[in-house]
């Protein structure tokens, strides 16, 4: 019975420590669409959030926008390729998607 008691201590620690992580990873964003928007001036408004790209030719990739050039985007921590970056060329931007509610 001890044992258990233990158990059920260590897990409560470890769930207490963890869910304010968990919630300061979730992000709080609010997608706005204004008249004069280009793909462009949406991922600048999206530097430092996590957002995916559509690409005019199909694939779609998903990392953090860290900065927007005049022709390019550079988007770190991509989804499934955890070690790389890429840069994207704008133009070939067909949409882009953004997490915007946590279930």
């Amino acid at each position: 019975m001890m044992r258990l008691s233990g158990a059920i201590a260590v897990l409560t620690l470890v769930v207490a420590v963890h869910l304010p992580l968990t919630a300061a990873l979730a992000q709080d964003v609010k997608l706005e669409v204004k008249s004069s928007d280009t793909v462009k001036s949406v991922l600048e408004r999206m530097v430092g959030k996590r957002v995916s790209v559509v690409l005019t030719s199909g694939p779609e990739l998903s990392g953090v926008v860290s900065s927007v050039g005049d022709k390019v985007v550079l988007l770190t921590q991509l989804t499934g390729r955890e070690f790389f970056d890429g840069v994207v060329n704008i133009e070939q931007i067909g949409a882009v998607i953004v997490r915007t509610r946590n279930p």
